[in-house]
């Protein structure tokens, strides 16, 4: 029971914390493996967002005792949010899961599982489902190890986790708890350890990333903790890209907006999450800000950096949402300009306030309503690569392209780059001139004379 798989559900955040759990199993002498098909224990790294990817996850565990009825000795994992969401419950649809532990506890599965291997090593049956959904104090410092695979050039740095806010829709404060920081030195260092690794581009992660040390640090010169951070981290040597996910609109404060025009590390590209362009919606859903604010920072930012890249994220059908209410926010969606977006349809989650308002949307109306924000992006993203043809951009080599076209990295922009390139310029920032392109992906080649010679 030594050779571990871990299939990661949701967003950036979890694939940080898979990552990390990863990493403290190799130092306990676990190795991990890419093929489901060759392991002893399968961990699922669940999301609780929304119900349908709670459903693959239950999904794919069905599908996975079938394998471990084969093999009784073969150890099953439900691992994050889900697990956090609905504990013992889940033994209801899946009683031969061996493990289910919470966001806050992924720092005690190599225990758990040195537990389920000793256990099996002497001959014992496993006796019950060891569960540990508790709360810990400190468990945000417990995110900080990496497994860096062969020149990878970018990573996921963990800074703050759980959430306040208190959003109507969202189930995230009951799968992550209260906003907690990590400190400062040691977020630095671990970007400084990074970096002399050969991670050339860090992106900081958090719930609500933006309120990160509101309650620990004080803001000095109006500045707030998350830009003080992001200015130590900036003044990092060999560190070439800082980006940031998941803000909240109401942390874009002055400081926040000229730091992009003033560290020349973080990149031009912003996800800034809209939810909805209908104000008595935002109201409904307890985000405190108005359209006019949130049109107002898009502005900002764009008068910054004018060649500023946004992605947002937007629910469609929210309780009660009207026909017009729909058209405020197709309206502002459009005006916005969003390079790209996360267009979701409303998911009823238990234990949230909207779960139990009146006026549900219809499916279809949901899905009609969906369809027309994608219409709309599609357009502006083909637009906005149509006037990336024959220009040169700066392009951090990643590594060979999955799809077998050659290498591929990104722009400041974030926006993936396919060319023909050689192993030695991994890591690189190259200038690419991009020659043709798709919706979603530019193709180029490198613009210097024998730079992949």
């Amino acid at each position: 029971m030594n050779r571990v798989f871990i299939k990661t559900y949701g967003c950036q955040m979890n694939e940080r914390d898979s990552e990390a759990v990863a990493a403290m199993l190799r130092a306990r002498g676990y190795r991990m493996v890419q093929d489901e098909s060759a392991c002893d224990v399968m961990l699922l790294n669940t999301c609780s967002v929304r119900d349908m990817a709670e459903q693959k996850a239950i999904g794919k565990a069905v599908h996975v005792i079938q394998k471990k009825k084969r093999n009784p000795r073969f150890v099953l994992g439900i691992l994050g949010c889900m697990a956090q969401n609905r504990g013992a419950e889940l033994l209801d649809a899946l009683p031969d899961v061996d493990l289910i532990v919470g966001t806050q506890k992924f720092h005690q599965v190599p225990d758990y599982l040195d537990n389920l291997r000793a256990a099996q090593e002497a001959g014992a049956p496993i006796a019950s489902t060891i569960i540990d959904i508790a709360e810990e104090a400190d468990s945000q410092n417990t995110i900080r190890e990496h497994v860096l695979e062969d020149r990878q050039v970018t990573a996921f740095v963990s800074i703050q986790q759980g959430c306040n806010m208190d959003c109507a829709f969202c189930i995230v404060p009951k799968t992550r708890g209260d906003e907690r920081s990590r400190p400062m030195d040691e977020i630095v260092r671990e970007c400084e350890e990074l970096a002399a690794r050969g991670v050339r581009e860090i992106t900081l992660l958090g719930q609500i990333v933006t309120s990160y040390g509101r309650r620990d640090y004080t803001h000095t010169g109006g500045v707030t903790p998350f830009v003080q951070l992001l200015e130590r981290v900036n003044a990092i040597p060999g560190l070439q890209r800082i980006r940031f996910t998941s803000p909240h609109p109401r942390g874009f404060k002055e400081d926040l907006i000229a730091a992009y025009g003033r560290l020349e590390k973080l990149c031009e590209y912003v996800h800034l999450p809209l939810q909805s362009g209908s104000d008595r919606i935002l109201r409904a859903m307890n985000r405190p800000y108005t359209r006019e604010r949130y049109r107002q920072i898009v502005d900002d930012l764009r008068r910054v950096r004018p060649d500023m890249y946004f992605s947002t994220d937007i629910i469609v059908g929210f309780p009660g949402e009207t026909e017009e209410e729909f058209q405020q926010t197709r309206e502002l969606f459009e005006a916005c300009n969003y390079d790209m977006a996360y267009v979701f349809k409303y998911s009823i989650r238990s234990g949230t306030p909207a779960a139990g308002m009146a006026d549900q949307t219809p499916d279809e109306v949901k899905e009609e309503r969906n369809q027309v924000l994608l219409r709309i992006l599609e357009a502006n993203s083909n637009r906005r690569n149509a006037t990336l043809l024959g220009t040169t951009q700066e392009v951090l080599v990643e590594g060979p392209d999955r799809k077998g076209l050659g290498y591929m990295g990104r722009t400041r922009g974030n926006r993936i780059v396919h060319f023909a390139a050689t192993e030695r310029l991994i890591g690189e920032l190259v200038p690419v001139r991009i020659d043709r392109v798709s919706t979603a992906v530019l193709y180029g080649e490198l613009a210097l004379t024998g730079v992949n010679s």
